[in-house]
């Protein structure tokens, strides 16, 4: 069995995109991120950066005790390398995963969240922070527009890269950014958002924040009964 301690934003949503895409079993368990859940020492245990998502294998092929995973692109990796799906089966393809998974993490990621983050949820405008970060945005998206030129996918067959870009995508409303004006990463998006498993997993913990859910006594269980092999 998987535990995903998960709150529903881009990095959560690329680990259910890949669960729902793999089909595997799993509980989800909310980590509110307005409430601070993350800070909670329980969560320290698994969470040593106090970021979810966080996943616990709970049976892992090595048939050791239980094992937890942080950081997103960490997940992605070791599901599908647990899976043998979605990060190619050469080097040379997994070479390819892993540039535009870590272009995700390094570059996407960072300055969309920022994009947003100053567009929307400053306290105050800070007009040097929204240019500079929207315009950083706007140029990924630019490169990734001009990798999706005449492809698929970005890295070969459909991949843990794409699960990862796609999220962030998601929100470009947020960012500043009109889709119509990157019209490859606008196909490519509108081909993955149709895809059913994508649908189920941005489904997941849809309406938390309307019910502003938090971890309760069953999902910190989890984390206590995992402390002790940490």
């Amino acid at each position: 069995m998987l535990d995903l301690f998960y709150w529903p934003t881009p990095n959560g949503w690329k680990v259910t995109i890949l669960l729902e895409e793999l089909g595997l079993p799993y509980r989800v368990h909310p980590v509110n991120i307005s409430r601070d859940d993350q800070f909670r020492p329980e969560f320290l245990a698994v969470g040593p950066n106090n970021r979810m998502p966080v996943l616990i294998d709970q049976t892992p092929a090595d048939g050791g005790p239980a094992l937890s995973v942080f950081e997103s692109g960490a997940i992605l990796k070791y599901l599908a390398c647990r899976s043998g799906r979605f990060y190619g089966q050469t080097p040379r393809d997994q070479a390819a995963v892993d540039q535009w998974l870590f272009w995700q993490h390094g570059g996407l990621g960072p300055m969309a969240g920022q994009a947003h983050h100053f567009r929307r949820f400053a306290p105050q405008q800070v007009p040097y922070a929204i240019d500079r970060f929207s315009a950083e945005t706007a140029r990924l998206y630019q490169v990734l527009n001009t990798r999706l030129a005449g492809r698929e996918h970005v890295a070969g067959a459909y991949s843990i890269a794409d699960m990862a870009i796609w999220p962030w995508i998601r929100r470009h409303e947020w960012q500043g950014i009109r889709l119509e004006d990157y019209p490859h990463v606008d196909r490519w998006y509108q081909a993955l958002a149709a895809r059913p498993a994508v649908e189920r997993a941005v489904a997941v913990g849809a309406d938390w924040r309307d019910r502003d859910v938090t971890a309760g006594e069953e999902d910190l269980a989890v984390l206590a009964a995992f402390a002790p092999s940490v």
